[in-house]
């Protein structure tokens, strides 16, 4: 019983300690979405440096079907505009959704025409911490996380599809969800795991 007790305990502070990361969906582009840029390069690049990426976030290309198309592809196609050695599948059908699920910089360019020699490609960088762009650490906070979702004011993506805020202008949100309800939730469970074993 003892050691029941223990383990129960042990769950108890696990959950207590856990504190689950933020996973952001940024939108590229923002409100000018993916396409070619008027800025040329410069356009994608300053949204990047705007913008932190971590583990787990998330990117939605906003773009017309068979209008614009993604593709990642490593440095050495990025920087000369070709397909070689592309990292997965074309996409041609927008918007799309992609995850960024591992550290170091992620390149994307557009593969129709001239459009990336025209500036319609993005590198980012992903990092494992929450740093800001400009390296100040953002606030801590309690606050669990669920999964990122888009909402009904934004275009259902083509890679994966969500259901949580987006703001309707294409700019990002932070999603977050009470860690009241949550740490209820942990208590009322634990609780019933708690006299289950004691009774």
């Amino acid at each position: 019983m003892g050691g029941g007790v223990g383990l129960v305990l042990g769950l108890i502070a696990v959950v207590f300690v856990h504190h689950p990361t933020a996973q952001t969906v940024r939108v590229v582009g923002d409100s000018t979405g993916w396409t070619v840029p008027q800025g040329g390069a410069a356009f994608y690049s300053d949204w990047a440096s705007k913008n932190y990426f971590t583990i787990g976030d998330y990117l939605t290309f906003n773009f017309e079907s068979n209008m614009h198309n993604v593709l990642k592809v490593p440095k050495e196609s990025f920087d000369a505009c070709n397909t070689y050695n592309a990292i997965g599948s074309l996409v041609t059908t927008g918007p799309t959704t992609v995850k960024l699920d591992t550290v170091g910089v992620h390149y994307f360019i557009c593969t129709i025409d001239s459009h990336c020699v025209q500036g319609q490609k993005l590198s980012v960088t992903v990092t494992v911490s929450t740093s800001t762009p400009g390296g100040a650490m953002p606030p801590s906070s309690n606050i669990a996380q669920p999964p990122p979702h888009i909402d009904a004011c934004a275009r259902t993506p083509a890679i994966l599809s969500f259901s949580s805020p987006l703001n309707c202008d294409g700019s990002s949100v932070a999603l977050t969800a009470s860690s009241t309800v949550l740490m209820a939730i942990h208590y009322v469970t634990l609780s019933a795991i708690v006299i289950s074993l004691l009774f």
